[in-house]
């Protein structure tokens, strides 16, 4: 029939269209993935680093320069068997004072025999101690003290800042000759965080009379917790720049199909 006919066609969703405004099926599940490994990593550092640290804040100057008066410390949780010379740690002595957390370095542990000085050096099982920690120009002490043998068990510990600490030098006299015992430890500081001065440098003077403690696993958490936030942030803004480039693609495209006759 001499009729014109007429057909439209309409456009199929899966021709050459766009991917869905919030990005692909893909994208979106590799997004949630991130952003639920992400919570796992952050939330995770952080209970870790409740269960494995305490935070201090340090109320004389008695460890300056290491530590100044109203830093803030993270102390590793260890047991006193675990602490070794050179070891900043925290501990409670009731015979030093009462009721409060004392902050100092051990020079010397059970069997050590520890006296100053010699050539202005503190001196541990006849071997100078070279202590960079000290503040620059000061000799290791301010007045010599007999050699102490250190009873089994016990520990031997001053301040970094010699002259104005109290510290085992200050106890001479007690019955304990101013040690303190191993399990009066609560924790060993592994870093000033406020204001931010790092992990503490490892005192490498001792190295010559055994082993050295480890670091704890701070700077571990702080990658996992630093992590878990990346993945977090860019799991969950993979939704809004996925939707935004799909409308840019809309725009530079024409996405209106036009009618075919």
């Amino acid at each position: 029939m001499g009729g014109e006919s007429t057909t439209r066609t309409a456009p199929h969703s899966g021709g050459t269209g766009t991917a869905p405004a919030g990005g692909s099926r893909l994208g979106q599940r590799l997004s949630g993935v991130a952003v639920a490994l992400g919570l796992v990593l952050f939330l995770g550092g952080f209970g870790w680093a409740a269960v494995a640290y305490r935070p201090y804040t340090v109320p004389t100057s008695s460890m300056t320069p290491t530590i100044d008066a109203g830093d803030r410390v993270l102390a590793e949780r260890v047991d006193g068997g675990e602490v070794r010379r050179g070891d900043v740690v925290v501990f409670r002595d009731n015979s030093w004072v009462t009721g409060s957390l004392v902050v100092k370095r051990v020079v010397a542990v059970g069997g050590d025999t520890v006296s100053c000085c010699t050539d202005g050096k503190l001196t541990v099982n006849g071997k100078q101690i070279q202590e960079p920690y000290l503040p620059k120009g000061t000799l290791a002490e301010n007045q010599n003290f007999p050699t102490v043998t250190v009873p089994r068990g016990r520990l031997f510990l001053l301040g970094d800042e010699r002259q104005g600490s109290l510290d085992s030098t200050a106890h001479l006299t007690d019955a304990a000759k101013g040690t303190v015992a191993a399990d009066a430890v609560k924790a060993r500081v592994d870093a000033v965080v406020w204001p931010w001065k790092g992990m503490l440098g490892r005192p490498t003077g001792f190295e010559a009379l055994g082993p050295l403690s480890q670091p704890g696993p701070l700077s571990t958490i702080g990658l996992l917790i630093v992590a878990g936030a990346v993945l977090v942030l860019g799991g969950g803004a993979y939704g809004p720049i996925a939707k935004r480039a799909g409308r840019s693609r809309a725009r530079a495209t024409g996405t209106e199909a036009a009618g075919v006759r």
